[in-house]
């Protein structure tokens, strides 16, 4: 017995070296170690720990074969490699080639946690088997998917097939397949909206988005609603699979066979029980220089998205439906753009289509500057509802300019400007003249632009107010166009590209406006004044705490109805603390002193928990209303909202909306809004809602 005592006594002291021969960082409460057909098998036993192979496996006890260049782990497994952390009671883990197998697996890879019976793969992909899968840490309400198969690459993508989805333990709805690539956000899958509305009935709104593949989800809009009907469409969501910027896009649609009381249209129509909507939205880069933008509002009648999607309605009330590709060369640019009307209801200049090149400015020999731009349309504006004339009109059109920038001091600049613009007809229809025959009208532009710069420093401060010193800038500015005959040729040219209503000063130099079909003779001085006051800011080094901008038009020819001499036109933008922020906008008629328009807002916060803004909008004769918004965070789940919107011209709030807004589980933000309407047309006086969004996708 005692050679063999001995005998185990030199292995148990050799046992160490054993391990450190095979190139191993294992160590252990117990290590044991033996040669096992001339290869070394090493036992660690007790708060077992491996560190190599840029990874660190720790368990109850850890066996390496050299043989086979593995490690056999079990209980209490942890195995950690950069972000990605596993857990487990049984692994294998072979050091030629990475490849590895586990039981009782719980796995991490920020944003996706997930539980499986077992797992395999390499430290490039993993391979779940019927396992859970969580976005966001495990909790009764993250959203969640169980499939047969999971494959992850860490910090690249997560794909499976044949899963199904929900929120916690339960997962109803099935996911043929879902794929979400690391580098894009998750949008949420599935959005819910709910409540009652008296014209609606009580509703209840989903849509559901299911990836097909990386770069595109698709699903069904879903509305059912108990005064109307069911309203379905497909959808749709789409990237491209490298770089979500060079190309992404979006499809919504419904149709409803709508049994309600739907009453008429913008032209007085009764509203037929077929209804539908469709909108496209779409952006791509084409190649480094050429972009592509398209959107398409489709509605079969002008009151289905204010009667079921009013959040999409007010904001934007006039769809516009359009394709545009821009193409930008190292001093120019290119656009092919066209905009169509595809609904019935709304007048729009359309354009089939507009070919632009624009040549930004560009310096001359002898300190000139030019600018260049000119445009084909074939443009087209039809009646609404038999109200108004057919318009048509094929457009040449070219402008030119040149300045030439003198500044004899930095405190004072004077560019004295000189433009042409040359423009041709044809094809016209809807003009005065019976018979206009194609026409060229060419006008000239005579100008200048003027401007002293002023400053002042003062030594101010205030802790209250965080001031440390201010700086006054002063910029008077003179701006001056004269335009002789820009109305020659009225009779002939469709007034398609018309002036619009507009309370602000529009743009005085030829090349800048919009409304080339209905011009008028300018001779017009314009007279402004920049304020800018700051302070030093330790993050920005510079914080403004006013901005006051003041200008007004003197017309020596004025078209009809506008006086020699403009409103005053002045902006306020005042913040000199975070907390506060005050914005005025108003117009002011010197020949009376009444104030033509008021337009303000004064912002109250403090951080996160609570803000409050008070605005109003009033416009003589047309307008006088008063909003307040406000939020109060109760505590970290809950938060109250309100919205109130009076209208002192009628005497009535318009709007009141009352709201809670309940954050579950950081993960989705439920909205509760009661509103009471008063005046409106379509919308009932009475609503409530319930609003389901994401708060972290």
């Amino acid at each position: 017995m005692r050679p063999l005592a001995i005998l185990l006594v030199l292995l148990a002291a050799v046992s160490p070296l054993f391990a450190a021969q095979a190139g191993l960082n294992l160590v252990a409460d117990d290590v044991q170690a033996r040669l096992v057909n001339g290869a070394t098998l090493v036992e660690a036993k007790g708060n077992a720990r491996f560190a190599g192979d840029g990874m660190l496996l720790t368990a109850d006890a850890i066996r390496f074969d050299q043989r086979t260049e593995s490690f056999h782990a079990t209980g209490h497994i942890a195995l950690t490699r950069g972000t990605v952390r596993l857990l487990a009671d049984r692994l294998t883990y072979r050091r030629t080639d990475g490849q590895f197998s586990a039981e009782g697996v719980r796995f991490g890879s920020p944003p996706y946690f997930a539980e499986s019976e077992t797992a395999e793969g390499t430290p490039r992909e993993l391979t779940l088997h019927r396992a859970r899968l969580s976005y966001g840490e495990p909790g009764g309400w993250q959203p969640t998917f169980r499939a047969e198969k999971f494959t992850f690459a860490p910090n690249q993508r997560v794909e499976t097939e044949n899963a199904s989805a929900g929120i916690g333990l339960t997962q109803p709805l099935p996911f043929p397949k879902f794929a979400h690539d690391f580098r894009q956000p998750l949008e949420a899958a599935v959005t819910l909206n709910g409540g009652f509305r008296r014209s609606l009935g009580a509703f209840a709104e989903a849509g559901v988005m299911i990836p097909v593949s990386r770069p595109l989800s698709v699903g069904p809009d879903l509305g059912l609603y108990t005064s109307r009907g069911v309203m379905i469409g497909p959808a749709a969501r789409y990237t491209a699979a490298k770089d979500p910027e060079k190309l992404r896009g979006t499809f919504h649609s419904g149709y409803i066979r709508d049994h309600g009381d739907r009453s008429t249209d913008l032209l007085g129509q009764p509203i037929q029980p077929d209804r539908a909507w469709a909108e496209w939205q779409h952006h791509q880069q084409l190649a480094p220089n050429l972009t592509l933008n398209a959107q398409l509002h489709w509605w079969k009648d002008s009151e289905i998205t204010r009667d079921f999607r009013p959040r999409a309605f007010f904001p934007v009330q006039e769809p516009d439906s359009f394709v545009e590709a821009i193409y930008g060369g190292e001093n120019y640019l290119v656009t092919a753009f066209a905009r169509v009307q595809p609904n019935r209801f709304h007048r729009v200049q359309e354009r089939l289509p507009e070919l632009r090149f624009d040549l930004l400015p560009l310096a001359l020999p002898g300190g000139f500057i030019e600018r260049f731009s000119a445009s084909a349309a074939a443009l087209r504006e039809d009646p609404v509802g038999g109200v108004g004339r057919e318009l048509r009109s094929d457009r040449l059109d070219a402008y030119y300019q040149l300045t030439r920038p003198v500044a004899a001091t930095e405190w004072f600049a004077f560019t004295p400007v000189a433009g042409g613009r040359v423009t041709h007809y044809a094809s016209q229809r809807g003009t005065t003249q019976a018979s206009p025959g194609n026409y060229t009208r060419v006008l000239g532009e005579l100008g200048l632009d003027a401007a002293l710069r002023a400053s002042a420093t003062f030594d101010y401060k205030s802790p209250v107010w965080k001031i440390d010193g201010l700086r006054h800038l002063v910029t008077p500015r003179v701006s001056y166009r004269y335009i002789p005959e820009a109305e020659k040729g009225r009779a002939r040219i469709p007034q398609i590209d018309r002036e619009s209503f507009s309370t602000y000063l529009q743009p005085l130099g030829l090349g800048d406006r919009r409304n080339i079909d209905d011009l008028h003779a300018t001779n017009t001085l314009r007279l402004g004044v920049d304020n800018i006051l700051q302070t030093r800011d330790p993050q920005t080094a510079t914080r403004d705490l006013l901005l006051l901008n003041v200008a007004a038009d003197l017309r020596f020819r004025r078209p009809p109805g506008t006086r020699d001499l403009s409103e005053i036109h002045s902006e306020l933008a005042l913040t000199p603390a975070r907390w506060l922020q005050v914005d005025v906008y108003q117009s002011f008629s010197p020949r009376n002193f009444t104030q033509r328009e008021f337009n303000s807002g004064i912002t109250l916060r403090d951080g996160r928990v609570w803000s409050l803004r008070f605005s109003n909008n009033f416009l003589r004769r047309q307008l006088e209303d008063y909003a307040i918004d406000g939020r109060l965070r109760i505590n970290e789940r809950f938060e109250a909202r309100t919205k109130l919107h009076y209208d002192a011209r009628k005497r009535r709030f318009n709007e009141q909306a009352y709201g809670l807004a309940h954050n579950l589980g950081n993960t989705w933000l439920i909205s509760y809004t009661v509103s009471l309407y008063e005046g409106r047309r379509r919308e009932n006086s009475f609503g409530f809602n319930v609003q389901v969004d994401t708060v972290r996708f």
